[in-house]
Protein backbone atom coordinates (compact mmCIF):
# COMPACT_ATOMS: atom_id res chain seq x y z
CA UNK A 1 0.00 0.00 0.00
CA UNK A 2 1.73 3.41 -1.15
CA UNK A 3 1.19 6.11 1.12
CA UNK A 4 2.03 9.78 0.58
CA UNK A 5 3.56 12.47 2.73
CA UNK A 6 0.89 15.47 2.57
CA UNK A 7 -0.04 18.49 4.28
CA UNK A 8 -2.78 21.18 4.57
CA UNK A 9 -1.48 24.70 4.51
CA UNK A 10 -3.84 27.57 5.37
CA UNK A 11 -2.79 31.00 3.65
CA UNK A 12 -0.08 32.06 5.61
CA UNK A 13 0.50 35.56 7.05
CA UNK A 14 3.89 35.27 7.58
CA UNK A 15 6.51 32.56 6.45
CA UNK A 16 7.44 31.38 10.74
CA UNK A 17 3.41 30.92 11.35
CA UNK A 18 2.95 28.95 8.04
CA UNK A 19 4.67 26.73 9.30
CA UNK A 20 3.11 26.10 12.69
CA UNK A 21 -0.41 25.94 10.61
CA UNK A 22 0.53 22.79 9.13
CA UNK A 23 -1.27 19.04 10.02
CA UNK A 24 1.42 16.81 8.95
CA UNK A 25 0.12 13.28 7.68
CA UNK A 26 3.45 10.95 7.43
CA UNK A 27 4.30 7.78 6.50
CA UNK A 28 6.20 5.06 8.50
CA UNK A 29 9.85 5.93 7.38
CA UNK A 30 9.46 9.66 7.83
CA UNK A 31 8.17 8.94 11.20
CA UNK A 32 11.41 6.41 11.74
CA UNK A 33 13.60 9.60 10.92
CA UNK A 34 11.66 11.61 13.12
CA UNK A 35 12.81 9.29 16.05
CA UNK A 36 16.93 10.35 15.19
CA UNK A 37 16.34 14.14 14.88
CA UNK A 38 18.67 15.74 17.92
CA UNK A 39 18.09 16.80 21.48
CA UNK A 40 18.37 20.52 20.81
CA UNK A 41 15.91 20.44 17.36
CA UNK A 42 12.75 22.09 18.15
CA UNK A 43 9.55 20.07 18.00
CA UNK A 44 6.68 22.29 17.80
CA UNK A 45 5.91 22.14 14.23
CA UNK A 46 5.12 18.40 14.89
CA UNK A 47 3.01 18.81 17.19
CA UNK A 48 -0.90 17.51 16.37
CA UNK A 49 0.89 15.44 13.30
CA UNK A 50 -0.67 12.08 12.10
CA UNK A 51 1.29 9.10 11.41
CA UNK A 52 1.08 5.58 9.78
CA UNK A 53 3.41 3.91 12.04
CA UNK A 54 4.15 0.31 11.48
CA UNK A 55 1.89 -1.88 14.07
CA UNK A 56 3.02 -2.32 17.34
CA UNK A 57 2.23 -4.17 21.04
CA UNK A 58 3.67 -3.58 24.14
CA UNK A 59 5.98 -6.30 25.11
CA UNK A 60 6.28 -7.59 28.27
CA UNK A 61 10.06 -6.78 30.14
CA UNK A 62 10.81 -4.64 26.82
CA UNK A 63 11.39 -1.12 29.34
CA UNK A 64 12.63 -3.42 31.63
CA UNK A 65 15.28 -4.62 29.76
CA UNK A 66 16.29 -1.42 27.80
CA UNK A 67 16.71 0.01 31.61
CA UNK A 68 19.66 -2.71 32.27
CA UNK A 69 21.35 -1.93 28.99
CA UNK A 70 24.92 -1.12 30.23
CA UNK A 71 27.97 -0.51 27.95
CA UNK A 72 30.32 -0.70 30.87
CA UNK A 73 29.44 -4.33 31.27
CA UNK A 74 30.92 -5.69 27.94
CA UNK A 75 33.53 -3.15 26.13
CA UNK A 76 33.86 -5.47 23.26
CA UNK A 77 29.97 -4.11 22.66
CA UNK A 78 31.25 -1.50 19.85
CA UNK A 79 27.27 -0.93 19.20
CA UNK A 80 26.37 -0.11 22.67
CA UNK A 81 29.55 1.98 23.39
CA UNK A 82 28.21 4.19 19.50
CA UNK A 83 24.78 4.34 20.77
CA UNK A 84 25.84 6.02 23.81
CA UNK A 85 28.50 8.17 22.27
CA UNK A 86 25.78 9.28 19.66
CA UNK A 87 23.09 9.62 22.24
CA UNK A 88 24.78 11.23 24.79
CA UNK A 89 27.15 13.39 23.32
CA UNK A 90 29.87 11.53 24.98
CA UNK A 91 32.75 9.58 24.17
CA UNK A 92 34.71 6.32 25.72
CA UNK A 93 38.48 6.52 27.09
CA UNK A 94 40.66 5.88 23.72
CA UNK A 95 44.29 6.75 23.34
CA UNK A 96 43.92 8.60 20.22
CA UNK A 97 41.71 11.14 22.07
CA UNK A 98 43.60 11.50 25.29
CA UNK A 99 44.27 15.06 23.77
CA UNK A 100 40.82 16.13 22.53
CA UNK A 101 38.54 18.08 25.68
CA UNK A 102 35.21 15.43 24.96
CA UNK A 103 32.74 14.35 27.67
CA UNK A 104 32.83 11.60 28.78
CA UNK A 105 30.71 8.46 29.13
CA UNK A 106 29.35 7.53 32.75
CA UNK A 107 27.98 4.59 34.04
CA UNK A 108 25.24 7.50 35.46
CA UNK A 109 23.93 7.87 31.70
CA UNK A 110 20.66 5.77 31.67
CA UNK A 111 18.79 5.51 28.53
CA UNK A 112 15.44 6.59 29.90
CA UNK A 113 16.65 10.04 31.00
CA UNK A 114 16.95 10.47 27.09
CA UNK A 115 14.17 12.73 25.54
CA UNK A 116 12.14 11.43 23.78
CA UNK A 117 13.07 12.74 19.97
CA UNK A 118 16.38 10.72 21.03
CA UNK A 119 15.58 7.07 22.47
CA UNK A 120 12.21 5.90 22.90
CA UNK A 121 11.56 3.56 25.70
CA UNK A 122 8.30 2.40 24.53
CA UNK A 123 7.96 -0.58 21.46
CA UNK A 124 7.86 1.25 18.30
CA UNK A 125 6.89 -0.09 15.15
CA UNK A 126 10.69 -1.01 14.03
CA UNK A 127 11.33 -2.94 16.84
CA UNK A 128 8.23 -4.62 17.26
CA UNK A 129 8.64 -5.84 13.33
CA UNK A 130 12.53 -6.58 14.42
CA UNK A 131 10.98 -8.55 17.47
CA UNK A 132 8.28 -10.60 15.32
CA UNK A 133 11.70 -11.53 13.17
CA UNK A 134 13.46 -12.50 15.49
CA UNK A 135 11.03 -14.75 16.76
CA UNK A 136 9.58 -15.93 13.50
CA UNK A 137 13.42 -17.44 12.68
CA UNK A 138 13.29 -19.02 16.10
CA UNK A 139 10.34 -20.48 15.83
CA UNK A 140 10.99 -21.72 12.48
CA UNK A 141 14.14 -23.25 13.19
CA UNK A 142 12.06 -24.94 16.10
CA UNK A 143 9.48 -25.97 13.72
CA UNK A 144 12.19 -27.21 11.26
CA UNK A 145 14.09 -29.23 14.10
CA UNK A 146 11.12 -30.29 15.66
CA UNK A 147 9.75 -31.96 11.77
CA UNK A 148 13.12 -33.67 11.45
CA UNK A 149 13.17 -35.00 14.94
CA UNK A 150 9.53 -36.74 14.27
CA UNK A 151 10.63 -37.84 10.48
CA UNK A 152 12.79 -39.84 12.59
CA UNK A 153 10.59 -41.15 14.85
CA UNK A 154 8.57 -42.04 11.83
CA UNK A 155 11.30 -43.95 10.78
CA UNK A 156 11.90 -45.75 13.84
CA UNK A 157 8.07 -47.40 13.27
CA UNK A 158 6.48 -44.68 16.04
CA UNK A 159 3.89 -42.36 14.28
CA UNK A 160 3.62 -39.20 15.70
CA UNK A 161 1.15 -36.00 15.02
CA UNK A 162 2.80 -32.61 12.57
CA UNK A 163 2.99 -29.63 14.76
CA UNK A 164 -0.34 -27.53 14.22
CA UNK A 165 1.93 -24.05 12.97
CA UNK A 166 0.09 -20.97 13.59
CA UNK A 167 1.05 -18.50 10.44
CA UNK A 168 3.52 -16.34 12.32
CA UNK A 169 5.34 -19.07 13.30
CA UNK A 170 5.99 -19.99 9.48
CA UNK A 171 7.65 -16.85 8.93
CA UNK A 172 3.87 -15.39 7.96
CA UNK A 173 3.18 -12.03 9.69
CA UNK A 174 -0.41 -9.94 9.22
CA UNK A 175 -0.28 -6.54 7.76
CA UNK A 176 -1.45 -3.43 8.69
CA UNK A 177 -0.61 0.33 10.09
CA UNK A 178 -1.13 1.98 13.84
CA UNK A 179 -2.36 5.91 13.31
CA UNK A 180 -1.04 7.83 15.40
CA UNK A 181 -1.38 11.18 16.44
CA UNK A 182 2.14 13.10 17.59
CA UNK A 183 1.66 15.59 20.91
CA UNK A 184 4.64 17.66 21.56
CA UNK A 185 5.36 19.25 24.89
CA UNK A 186 7.92 22.41 25.66
CA UNK A 187 10.49 20.46 27.21
CA UNK A 188 11.22 18.95 23.79
CA UNK A 189 9.39 15.66 24.97
CA UNK A 190 6.60 13.98 22.69
CA UNK A 191 3.86 11.27 23.09
CA UNK A 192 2.34 8.99 20.36
CA UNK A 193 -1.25 8.45 21.30
CA UNK A 194 -2.46 5.89 19.11
CA UNK A 195 -6.04 7.12 17.56
CA UNK A 196 -7.04 4.58 14.94
CA UNK A 197 -5.83 1.28 12.61
CA UNK A 198 -5.62 0.50 9.53
CA UNK A 199 -6.34 -3.47 9.41
CA UNK A 200 -6.33 -5.18 5.91
CA UNK A 201 -7.64 -8.10 6.99
CA UNK A 202 -10.89 -6.03 8.39
CA UNK A 203 -14.05 -6.57 6.19
CA UNK A 204 -14.39 -4.69 2.85
CA UNK A 205 -15.06 -0.43 3.48
CA UNK A 206 -13.82 -1.20 7.34
CA UNK A 207 -10.26 -1.28 6.86
CA UNK A 208 -9.88 2.06 8.03
CA UNK A 209 -10.56 3.31 11.43
CA UNK A 210 -10.44 6.60 13.40
CA UNK A 211 -11.53 7.68 16.20
CA UNK A 212 -11.70 11.39 15.67
CA UNK A 213 -12.14 13.06 19.83
CA UNK A 214 -9.09 11.32 20.63
CA UNK A 215 -7.07 13.72 18.58
CA UNK A 216 -5.12 16.53 19.55
CA UNK A 217 -5.01 19.27 16.51
CA UNK A 218 -2.06 22.22 16.06
CA UNK A 219 -2.93 25.56 18.17
CA UNK A 220 -2.35 26.74 15.08
CA UNK A 221 -4.60 25.01 12.87
CA UNK A 222 -7.99 26.45 13.09
CA UNK A 223 -9.70 24.66 9.52
CA UNK A 224 -11.52 21.85 9.76
CA UNK A 225 -10.19 18.61 8.70
CA UNK A 226 -11.25 17.48 5.21
CA UNK A 227 -13.57 15.23 4.48
CA UNK A 228 -12.98 12.27 2.49
CA UNK A 229 -16.88 11.62 1.00
CA UNK A 230 -18.71 13.38 -2.00
CA UNK A 231 -21.55 14.63 -0.42
CA UNK A 232 -22.69 15.84 3.42
CA UNK A 233 -23.43 13.01 5.54
CA UNK A 234 -27.23 11.89 6.54
CA UNK A 235 -28.41 13.71 9.32
CA UNK A 236 -30.40 11.67 11.65
CA UNK A 237 -33.96 11.37 10.49
CA UNK A 238 -32.58 10.33 7.38
CA UNK A 239 -31.01 7.09 5.97
CA UNK A 240 -28.03 6.94 3.17
CA UNK A 241 -29.03 5.20 -0.26
CA UNK A 242 -26.18 4.60 -2.27
CA UNK A 243 -26.05 5.36 -5.68
CA UNK A 244 -25.22 2.18 -8.26
CA UNK A 245 -24.20 4.32 -11.18
CA UNK A 246 -21.82 6.56 -9.05
CA UNK A 247 -18.87 6.50 -6.64
CA UNK A 248 -19.14 4.17 -3.76
CA UNK A 249 -18.65 6.86 -1.40
CA UNK A 250 -21.86 8.95 -2.64
CA UNK A 251 -25.18 8.48 -1.75
CA UNK A 252 -28.57 9.81 -1.03
CA UNK A 253 -30.10 11.41 2.26
CA UNK A 254 -33.74 9.41 2.32
CA UNK A 255 -36.29 10.98 5.31
CA UNK A 256 -36.88 7.60 7.50
CA UNK A 257 -40.33 6.03 6.54
CA UNK A 258 -43.65 6.80 8.86
CA UNK A 259 -42.63 4.92 12.36
CA UNK A 260 -39.49 5.01 11.91
CA UNK A 261 -36.29 7.10 13.50
CA UNK A 262 -32.72 7.42 12.61
CA UNK A 263 -30.72 8.80 15.57
CA UNK A 264 -27.01 9.11 14.36
CA UNK A 265 -25.40 10.18 11.13
CA UNK A 266 -24.65 8.21 8.06
CA UNK A 267 -27.04 5.49 8.96
CA UNK A 268 -27.33 2.60 6.63
CA UNK A 269 -31.60 2.01 7.43
CA UNK A 270 -34.24 3.63 10.21
CA UNK A 271 -35.70 1.60 12.82
CA UNK A 272 -38.65 1.33 15.26
CA UNK A 273 -39.57 2.72 18.36
CA UNK A 274 -40.05 -0.02 20.74
CA UNK A 275 -44.16 -0.96 21.36
CA UNK A 276 -44.28 1.46 24.28
CA UNK A 277 -42.77 4.62 22.16
CA UNK A 278 -43.23 6.50 19.12
CA UNK A 279 -41.10 8.98 16.90
CA UNK A 280 -41.22 12.35 17.11
CA UNK A 281 -41.61 14.89 14.50
CA UNK A 282 -37.63 15.35 13.36
CA UNK A 283 -37.78 11.52 13.40
CA UNK A 284 -34.57 11.07 15.16
CA UNK A 285 -35.92 9.92 18.70
CA UNK A 286 -38.73 8.32 20.67
CA UNK A 287 -41.21 9.63 22.84
CA UNK A 288 -43.08 7.43 25.42
CA UNK A 289 -47.16 6.91 24.44
CA UNK A 290 -49.14 8.08 26.93
CA UNK A 291 -51.56 5.74 29.26
CA UNK A 292 -55.39 6.50 28.32
CA UNK A 293 -58.35 5.35 29.01
CA UNK A 294 -61.98 6.41 29.68
CA UNK A 295 -62.68 8.34 32.24
CA UNK A 296 -64.90 10.61 34.34
CA UNK A 297 -62.34 13.83 33.64
CA UNK A 298 -63.11 14.19 29.67
CA UNK A 299 -65.79 15.53 27.86
CA UNK A 300 -66.83 12.39 26.88
CA UNK A 301 -66.87 10.76 30.44
CA UNK A 302 -68.78 13.50 32.00
CA UNK A 303 -71.56 13.26 29.45
CA UNK A 304 -71.87 9.46 29.92
CA UNK A 305 -71.27 9.42 33.85
CA UNK A 306 -73.87 12.50 34.09
CA UNK A 307 -76.71 10.81 32.05
CA UNK A 308 -75.79 8.18 34.41
CA UNK A 309 -76.19 9.44 37.97
CA UNK A 310 -79.83 11.18 36.01
CA UNK A 311 -81.28 8.37 35.19
CA UNK A 312 -80.23 6.67 38.81
CA UNK A 313 -81.83 9.38 40.41
CA UNK A 314 -84.74 9.15 38.10
CA UNK A 315 -85.68 5.24 38.37
CA UNK A 316 -84.82 5.95 42.37
CA UNK A 317 -87.62 8.66 42.46
CA UNK A 318 -90.11 6.69 40.01
CA UNK A 319 -89.07 3.82 42.58
CA UNK A 320 -90.02 6.24 45.74
CA UNK A 321 -93.54 7.15 44.13
CA UNK A 322 -94.57 3.91 43.34
CA UNK A 323 -93.50 2.85 47.58
CA UNK A 324 -95.55 5.98 48.33
CA UNK A 325 -98.44 4.94 46.69
CA UNK A 326 -98.08 1.00 46.87
CA UNK A 327 -101.99 0.95 47.86
CA UNK A 328 -103.65 2.71 44.71
CA UNK A 329 -104.73 0.41 42.24
CA UNK A 330 -102.31 1.33 39.57
CA UNK A 331 -99.34 0.12 41.68
CA UNK A 332 -101.31 -3.33 43.04
CA UNK A 333 -102.18 -4.05 39.33
CA UNK A 334 -99.99 -6.89 37.39
CA UNK A 335 -97.57 -8.09 40.90
CA UNK A 336 -96.37 -5.12 42.74
CA UNK A 337 -93.43 -7.31 43.65
CA UNK A 338 -92.06 -7.43 40.23
CA UNK A 339 -92.51 -3.96 39.60
CA UNK A 340 -89.95 -3.28 42.73
CA UNK A 341 -87.59 -5.81 41.44
CA UNK A 342 -87.75 -4.55 37.64
CA UNK A 343 -86.89 -1.06 38.91
CA UNK A 344 -84.27 -1.87 41.21
CA UNK A 345 -82.41 -4.16 38.82
CA UNK A 346 -82.63 -0.68 36.68
CA UNK A 347 -80.91 0.99 39.49
CA UNK A 348 -78.46 -1.63 39.39
CA UNK A 349 -77.98 -1.23 35.45
CA UNK A 350 -77.53 2.43 35.49
CA UNK A 351 -75.16 2.20 38.13
CA UNK A 352 -73.14 -0.55 36.24
CA UNK A 353 -72.19 1.55 33.60
CA UNK A 354 -70.10 3.62 36.12
CA UNK A 355 -67.58 0.97 36.35
CA UNK A 356 -66.63 1.46 32.58
CA UNK A 357 -65.71 4.53 33.52
CA UNK A 358 -63.65 4.03 36.17
CA UNK A 359 -59.26 2.89 35.43
CA UNK A 360 -59.71 -0.81 34.22
CA UNK A 361 -57.78 -3.02 36.78
CA UNK A 362 -57.83 -6.60 37.74
CA UNK A 363 -61.58 -6.40 39.82
CA UNK A 364 -62.86 -4.07 37.44
CA UNK A 365 -62.51 -6.12 34.24
CA UNK A 366 -64.58 -8.66 36.14
CA UNK A 367 -67.11 -6.79 37.35
CA UNK A 368 -68.04 -4.40 34.27
CA UNK A 369 -69.27 -7.36 32.29
CA UNK A 370 -70.41 -9.85 34.75
CA UNK A 371 -72.51 -6.99 36.37
CA UNK A 372 -74.00 -5.38 34.07
CA UNK A 373 -75.48 -8.71 32.21
CA UNK A 374 -76.40 -10.06 35.20
CA UNK A 375 -78.97 -7.17 36.24
CA UNK A 376 -79.98 -7.08 33.05
CA UNK A 377 -81.09 -10.78 33.22
CA UNK A 378 -82.72 -10.11 36.16
CA UNK A 379 -84.76 -7.00 34.57
CA UNK A 380 -85.61 -8.86 31.49
CA UNK A 381 -86.83 -11.38 32.99
CA UNK A 382 -88.85 -9.41 35.28
CA UNK A 383 -90.82 -7.96 32.12
CA UNK A 384 -91.19 -11.48 30.98
CA UNK A 385 -92.73 -12.40 34.31
CA UNK A 386 -95.07 -9.14 33.88
CA UNK A 387 -95.83 -10.30 30.49
CA UNK A 388 -96.32 -13.86 31.66
CA UNK A 389 -98.83 -13.29 34.62
CA UNK A 390 -101.03 -11.37 32.30
CA UNK A 391 -101.14 -13.59 29.79
CA UNK A 392 -102.14 -16.78 32.64
CA UNK A 393 -104.47 -13.94 34.39
CA UNK A 394 -105.87 -14.24 31.74
CA UNK A 395 -106.66 -17.46 30.90
CA UNK A 396 -107.41 -18.09 34.04
CA UNK A 397 -110.76 -16.22 33.71
CA UNK A 398 -112.31 -18.63 31.60
CA UNK A 399 -114.77 -20.82 33.13
CA UNK A 400 -113.13 -24.40 34.03
CA UNK A 401 -109.08 -23.01 33.36
CA UNK A 402 -106.51 -25.27 34.63
CA UNK A 403 -104.38 -22.25 34.81
CA UNK A 404 -106.24 -20.65 38.02
CA UNK A 405 -103.38 -22.33 40.40
CA UNK A 406 -100.43 -21.08 38.45
CA UNK A 407 -101.69 -17.19 38.99
CA UNK A 408 -99.69 -15.52 41.89
CA UNK A 409 -96.30 -14.54 43.04
CA UNK A 410 -95.05 -18.29 43.20
CA UNK A 411 -95.00 -18.21 39.20
CA UNK A 412 -93.34 -14.75 38.49
CA UNK A 413 -90.51 -15.46 41.35
CA UNK A 414 -89.85 -18.81 39.61
CA UNK A 415 -89.66 -17.26 36.21
CA UNK A 416 -87.26 -14.91 37.50
CA UNK A 417 -85.23 -16.86 39.64
CA UNK A 418 -84.95 -18.98 36.80
CA UNK A 419 -83.74 -17.06 34.01
CA UNK A 420 -81.73 -15.08 36.67
CA UNK A 421 -79.82 -18.58 37.26
CA UNK A 422 -78.55 -19.70 33.75
CA UNK A 423 -77.06 -16.21 33.04
CA UNK A 424 -75.20 -16.38 36.61
CA UNK A 425 -73.58 -19.58 35.69
CA UNK A 426 -72.93 -18.89 32.59
CA UNK A 427 -70.79 -15.78 33.74
CA UNK A 428 -69.29 -17.77 36.63
CA UNK A 429 -67.81 -20.42 34.26
CA UNK A 430 -66.65 -17.59 31.95
CA UNK A 431 -65.17 -15.92 35.37
CA UNK A 432 -63.17 -19.26 36.31
CA UNK A 433 -61.80 -20.56 32.80
CA UNK A 434 -61.13 -17.53 30.49
CA UNK A 435 -61.61 -14.05 33.10
CA UNK A 436 -60.79 -10.77 31.76
CA UNK A 437 -57.92 -9.05 32.47
CA UNK A 438 -56.43 -5.71 31.90
CA UNK A 439 -54.30 -5.20 28.83
CA UNK A 440 -51.92 -2.28 27.23
CA UNK A 441 -52.90 -1.64 23.49
CA UNK A 442 -49.67 -0.57 21.75
CA UNK A 443 -51.06 -0.51 18.33
CA UNK A 444 -54.43 1.23 17.79
CA UNK A 445 -53.00 4.56 18.35
CA UNK A 446 -49.81 6.00 17.53
CA UNK A 447 -48.77 8.09 20.52
CA UNK A 448 -50.86 6.79 22.94
CA UNK A 449 -51.42 3.35 24.64
CA UNK A 450 -54.94 2.41 25.60
CA UNK A 451 -55.28 0.56 28.49
CA UNK A 452 -58.34 -1.69 28.44
CA UNK A 453 -60.37 -4.56 29.21
CA UNK A 454 -59.61 -7.91 27.21
CA UNK A 455 -62.76 -10.14 27.46
CA UNK A 456 -60.64 -12.96 28.05
CA UNK A 457 -62.98 -15.32 25.65
CA UNK A 458 -64.89 -13.26 23.00
CA UNK A 459 -67.11 -16.81 22.90
CA UNK A 460 -67.79 -16.53 26.34
CA UNK A 461 -68.88 -12.56 25.56
CA UNK A 462 -70.96 -13.08 23.30
CA UNK A 463 -73.03 -15.67 24.87
CA UNK A 464 -74.60 -13.56 27.52
CA UNK A 465 -75.22 -11.22 25.15
CA UNK A 466 -76.97 -13.67 23.07
CA UNK A 467 -78.79 -15.19 26.07
CA UNK A 468 -79.96 -11.78 27.29
CA UNK A 469 -80.84 -11.25 23.47
CA UNK A 470 -83.19 -14.54 23.97
CA UNK A 471 -84.70 -13.02 27.12
CA UNK A 472 -85.64 -9.87 25.54
CA UNK A 473 -86.94 -11.81 22.60
CA UNK A 474 -88.68 -14.12 24.41
CA UNK A 475 -90.65 -11.31 26.03
CA UNK A 476 -91.17 -8.99 23.32
CA UNK A 477 -93.18 -11.70 21.69
CA UNK A 478 -95.30 -12.64 24.39
CA UNK A 479 -95.70 -8.95 24.98
CA UNK A 480 -96.99 -8.33 21.36
CA UNK A 481 -99.26 -11.13 21.60
CA UNK A 482 -100.79 -10.37 24.70
CA UNK A 483 -100.97 -6.74 23.80
CA UNK A 484 -105.19 -6.64 23.18
CA UNK A 485 -105.88 -8.66 26.41
CA UNK A 486 -108.35 -7.28 29.16
CA UNK A 487 -106.99 -6.33 32.29
CA UNK A 488 -107.12 -3.75 35.30
CA UNK A 489 -104.53 -2.24 33.90
CA UNK A 490 -102.89 -4.08 30.75
CA UNK A 491 -98.87 -3.30 30.57
CA UNK A 492 -98.70 -5.75 27.71
CA UNK A 493 -98.76 -2.45 24.83
CA UNK A 494 -95.85 -0.93 27.27
CA UNK A 495 -93.88 -3.81 27.40
CA UNK A 496 -94.01 -4.27 23.98
CA UNK A 497 -92.73 -0.53 22.64
CA UNK A 498 -90.16 -1.49 25.50
CA UNK A 499 -88.56 -4.65 23.95
CA UNK A 500 -89.19 -3.43 20.85
CA UNK A 501 -86.53 -0.41 21.72
CA UNK A 502 -84.43 -2.57 23.91
CA UNK A 503 -83.70 -5.21 21.05
CA UNK A 504 -83.28 -2.08 18.52
CA UNK A 505 -80.41 -0.62 20.77
CA UNK A 506 -78.45 -4.09 21.20
CA UNK A 507 -79.20 -4.80 17.49
CA UNK A 508 -77.20 -1.71 16.15
CA UNK A 509 -74.38 -2.45 19.38
CA UNK A 510 -73.01 -5.37 17.43
CA UNK A 511 -71.55 -3.24 14.34
CA UNK A 512 -71.28 -0.15 16.64
CA UNK A 513 -68.97 -2.57 19.12
CA UNK A 514 -67.09 -4.52 16.39
CA UNK A 515 -65.81 -1.61 14.37
CA UNK A 516 -64.80 0.39 16.91
CA UNK A 517 -60.96 0.16 19.57
CA UNK A 518 -60.44 1.82 22.83
CA UNK A 519 -61.85 4.61 24.42
CA UNK A 520 -64.81 4.26 21.51
CA UNK A 521 -65.85 0.54 22.09
CA UNK A 522 -66.33 1.21 26.07
CA UNK A 523 -68.23 4.62 25.07
CA UNK A 524 -70.46 2.36 22.78
CA UNK A 525 -71.59 0.06 25.17
CA UNK A 526 -72.00 2.36 27.85
CA UNK A 527 -74.63 3.98 25.55
CA UNK A 528 -76.05 0.58 24.60
CA UNK A 529 -76.49 0.06 28.75
CA UNK A 530 -77.98 3.65 29.48
CA UNK A 531 -80.40 3.50 26.44
CA UNK A 532 -81.79 0.43 27.01
CA UNK A 533 -82.51 0.89 30.51
CA UNK A 534 -84.17 4.18 29.65
CA UNK A 535 -86.37 2.31 27.40
CA UNK A 536 -87.47 0.18 29.69
CA UNK A 537 -87.67 2.77 32.57
CA UNK A 538 -89.61 5.19 29.86
CA UNK A 539 -92.09 2.63 28.13
CA UNK A 540 -93.48 0.73 31.43
CA UNK A 541 -93.23 3.42 34.28
CA UNK A 542 -93.76 6.69 32.26
CA UNK A 543 -97.65 6.20 31.82
CA UNK A 544 -98.19 5.05 35.20
CA UNK A 545 -96.38 8.19 37.12
CA UNK A 546 -98.11 9.98 34.50
CA UNK A 547 -101.71 8.84 35.86
CA UNK A 548 -100.18 8.84 39.75
CA UNK A 549 -98.69 12.29 39.94
CA UNK A 550 -100.74 14.29 37.65
CA UNK A 551 -104.20 12.45 36.49
CA UNK A 552 -104.95 10.86 40.42
CA UNK A 553 -108.53 11.01 39.42
CA UNK A 554 -107.83 7.92 36.86
CA UNK A 555 -106.16 6.37 39.42
CA UNK A 556 -109.60 4.03 40.71
CA UNK A 557 -110.44 0.56 39.83
CA UNK A 558 -113.43 1.89 37.80
CA UNK A 559 -111.87 4.43 35.76
CA UNK A 560 -109.00 1.66 34.78
CA UNK A 561 -111.42 -0.80 33.62
CA UNK A 562 -113.57 1.73 31.97
CA UNK A 563 -110.34 2.76 29.88
CA UNK A 564 -109.39 -0.89 28.94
Amino acid sequence: MRLRFVAFLVDPESKEMALFRKVWIMTSKIDFALSGIQMKSDLKMYHGAISFTVHSRAVAGFKEFLQAINPFSDCRDGFRQYVWEQSFDCSFPKAELQAMDNTQCTEEMKLENLPGPVFEMEMSGQSYSVYNAVYAVAHALQSHYTLRFNRKKTMMGKKTDLPNLHPWQKGEATGGFDITNLITFPNRSFQRIRVGKLDLQAPNGKELSIDEDMIVWNTAFNQVPPLSRCNDPCIPGSWKKGIEVDQFCCYDCVPCPEGKISNLNDMDDCFECSEDHYPNEEKNGCILKLVIFLTFEETLGIGLASAALGFFFLTSLVLGTFIKHRDTPIVRANNQSLTYTLLVSLLLCFLSSLVFLSQPGKVTCLLRQSMFVITFSVAISSVLAKTITVVVAFMATKPGSQMRKWVGKRLAFSIVLSCSIIQVCICSIWLLTSPPFPELDMHSELQEMILQCNEGSAFFFYCVLGYMGILAIASFIVAFLARKLPDSFNEAKFITFSMLAFCSVWISFFPAYLSTKGKAMVAVEVFSILSSSTALLGCIFLPKCYIIVLRPDLNHREQLTKRN
